[in-house]
């Protein structure tokens, strides 16, 4: 029985390898309205007041750093709640992120295997297992680039057989959070103070952002009034009584006569927070957007390859659910590289779980029994840390099939 656990910073995918991955919130969420309790992962469903939700998150700026919170949703997750697990018959396949710092994994190695003795573990960056998915069951290519846009940043790593080419690996400062809290500012500055309110506004984002594929079109539009702005929606909060989530009200809609709507009202916001992952120097952070480090990363591996990665350019995490995103990549890479490459991106139908699905076919793969990338329990009681440097970060490699 193998366990895969993509522990991503805003949430973990955990499921056995033959099962469907549960998404959970990687958080201790607690409310000022029942201070006593702690809500972990599917657990905030039943709190009764979602509002003013602050949370207690094990990661900071990418990397896991609080543990005994970690170690709280760890036991959620592998207790009788949820998946019911038993270590010391169960092997573990666990994402880590890209560049982990060797005391993180040194504490990782020690937690699982001391802690929760684990039969074996694997661990791999989930655009390691991204790739390996990509390359083996969607395209039979050697060559592909992830654009891994996560929680608090986003990696854009290319991969040639199942190897990741660190030397052209880069990171952005810009993810899921930075635009939440970025959304948060504009609306709490013009409308509504909700500095607090990360929970909804989070799903306000979710609910209404796009990313404009002509963004001078649209903001001629947002500045229009009346019936020609086609892009202003409004959006019902919820009061968590009569609506436990907040909705997109839609042109026409009578206001319920039962109880009292608090709206926003969105227009040039719904593509201006996304706008930061193309143009993050919009807000100060002095960076490349995804399109121009793209096309860097690119240039750092070899010139016969350039052809094959623009070919191939992969997109997962969180962010890639914007509508629009995969369309504004396509168009924007286009326009950095010579006409005589073609450039495809290849957008999942589910970005969150596509290293998840990854993990769960390499771990049913023939190979995985044989390989190298997995340390037992007995293997790391005779050679501790050093092995699983060497299995996991030195020789790190998914075979193509």
């Amino acid at each position: 029985m193998s366990l895969i656990l993509d522990n991503g910073g805003y949430t973990i995918k955990a499921g056995f390898s033959r099962a469907t991955p549960q998404p959970i919130l990687n958080c201790i969420t607690r409310t000022k309205a029942e201070r006593r309790r702690n809500f972990i992962g599917l657990q905030v469903e039943e709190c009764k007041d979602l509002s003013s939700l602050y949370y207690v998150l094990p990661f900071q700026r990418g990397y896991l750093v609080n543990w005994d919170t970690q170690r709280q949703i760890w036991d959620h997750i592998f207790g009788n709640e949820m998946l019911k697990v038993k270590p010391a018959d169960t092997n573990l396949i666990f994402t880590e992120p890209m560049f982990n710092f060797p005391s993180i994994q040194e504490a990782l190695n020690e937690i699982f295997f001391e802690e929760y003795n684990f039969k074996s573990m694997m661990r791999a960056s989930a655009p390691n297992l991204a790739a390996y998915e990509y390359c083996n069951y969607v395209q039979k290519n050697p060559c592909c680039v992830v654009v891994d846009s996560g929680y608090s940043f986003t990696h854009i790593v290319p991969f040639y057989k199942g190897r990741a080419i660190l030397e052209a690996a880069l990171r952005i400062d810009v993810g899921g959070k930075l635009l939440t809290n970025y959304l948060k500012e504009i609306i709490s500055y013009r409308q509504l103070h909700v500095l607090d309110e990360t929970y909804v506004i989070n799903q306000v984002k979710e609910d209404v952002c796009y990313v404009a594929t002509d963004l001078y079109k649209d903001m001629s539009i947002a500045k229009s009034k009346g019936s020609s702005n086609t892009i202003l929606r409004e959006y019902v909060l919820p009061n968590f009584l009569h609506i436990r989530r907040g909705y997109v009200k839609r042109p026409g809609d009578k206001p319920a006569e039962e109880f009292e709507e608090q709206t926003l009202k969105l227009s040039n916001e719904r593509f201006s927070v996304p706008e930061i992952l193309f143009h993050p120097s919009d807000i100060g952070v002095q960076q490349m957007g995804l399109p121009e480090a793209l096309v860097h990363s690119v240039s750092l591996t070899p010139k016969e390859m350039h052809h094959q990665f623009f070919a191939n350019v992969v997109l997962i995490g969180g962010s890639s659910f914007f509508p629009g995103y995969r369309e504004r990549m396509v168009q924007e890479v286009r326009k950095l590289v010579p006409d005589l490459f073609t450039v495809f991106v290849y957008l999942p139908e589910d970005p969150v779980t596509f290293a998840w699905t990854g993990a769960s076919h390499w771990r049913n793969n023939k190979d995985y029994n044989n390989s190298m990338s997995k340390v037992t329990a007995e293997e790391y009681r005779e050679y501790g840390h050093s092995l699983c440097h060497e299995r996991f970060v030195t020789n790190l490699t998914f075979k193509q099939q």
